[in-house]
């Protein structure tokens, strides 16, 4: 399963699911195939870039995330999630789950900042967003998570060994680093740190 899964740099993802493909906050993509869908984790500039979802997404294109990032969006069919919500494609089931940090600003619990749990066949694909490890990842045990470990804005990479303590996934993936915070260092760090869990560090694709 984790080949379905590309990391496009920063936190940007491709993840084939069959014969679609979903983008995850695409920013400064290189190549671009057309979108099945987009998830957008929130509003900041390097997770919710109109000129990316242009490139990969058309008239139809359904565009999931929440409302102040699809303010910015022009294009694609919208549709505002917020935490606790679903919605099943038929070939993807989406839950938007909570994104938030606890004890910094950056990423307020009210502004309602998604990550996504994804569901398909017997499958389950955990995208944490911008967040620090939060009670609610508790009730995950997803197949694989895909965590961000750069620090300043979201989770570092102790805090993110503790998120997979937590949800006990079979695959832990480190993202958001190399690009604004974050160096392979972090995702080394994380990967020490893990414990009875196996991290994956993904090559960047661009």
């Amino acid at each position: 399963m984790v080949e379905m899964i590309h990391w496009l740099g920063h936190a940007s993802l491709l993840i084939m699911v069959g014969e679609k493909r979903v983008y995850v906050d695409p920013w400064k993509l290189r190549e671009a195939q057309p979108a099945s869908l987009v998830l957008v984790t929130h509003e900041h500039f390097d997770h919710c870039s109109p000129e990316d979802i242009e490139k990969v997404a058309g008239p139809e294109t359904p565009i999931v995330g929440p409302e102040g990032a699809l303010k910015k969006i022009k294009v694609g069919q919208r549709l505002i999630l917020k935490p606790g919500e679903k919605h099943d494609f038929s070939w993807l089931l989406v839950e938007a789950r909570p994104a938030y940090n606890l004890k910094k600003d950056f990423h307020p619990k009210n502004r309602g900042d998604l990550g996504y749990l994804l569901r398909w066949q017997d499958k389950s694909l955990y995208v944490a967003g911008d967040t620090d490890c939060l009670p609610e990842m508790e009730k995950l045990n997803p197949d694989i998570a895909v965590l961000p470990v750069g620090g300043t804005y979201t989770m570092d990479a102790a805090e993110a060994a503790r998120a997979v303590s937590i949800m006990k996934p079979k695959v832990a993936i480190p993202y958001h680093y190399g690009d604004i915070v974050g160096t392979g260092q972090s995702a080394a760090e994380f990967q020490r740190l893990v414990k009875g869990v196996e991290v994956k560090i993904l090559p960047v694709e661009r």
